[in-house]
């Protein structure tokens, strides 16, 4: 299964990435490498970033892991959206948006995470 996807939708070029239901932080730097090359080939501000972490595990060093991306990304990235932020996930996101300093929006479903990506500007 491709985890990266380029999704047109409504008009907007949306960067997919999607981490669901992997186990093994070293599968997850893998899919980090190839996300921070493309999104670092892009045009400043001009990246409208969804991920998906429903299912995902979870630890430290992964979290550490995606701050380092976030951080790396933040001048490429016009709007980013997240799906399966949920329980204690919630806690860490949001320790993660103040460190790495983006505003990434949390949605319970891809469909809703999408129509609002298609609604920025």
């Amino acid at each position: 299964m491709n985890r990266i996807q380029i999704i047109n939708y409504r008009g907007k070029k949306i960067f997919f990435h999607d981490y669901s239901t992997i186990q093994s932080s070293d599968d997850i730097g893998e899919i980090m490498k190839e996300v921070k090359a493309y999104i670092h080939a892009q045009p400043v501000s001009s990246v409208y970033s969804l991920a998906s972490i429903e299912g995902m595990h979870f630890n430290n060093t992964i979290k550490d892991m995606f701050n380092e991306l976030l951080k790396s990304n933040k001048a490429y990235v016009k709007a980013s959206a997240i799906v399966g932020v949920t329980g204690l996930r919630q806690i860490v996101f949001n320790g993660i948006m103040r460190i790495s300093g983006r505003d990434v929006k949390a949605f319970s479903s891809l469909e809703l995470a999408k129509d609002w990506l298609a609604q920025q500007n």
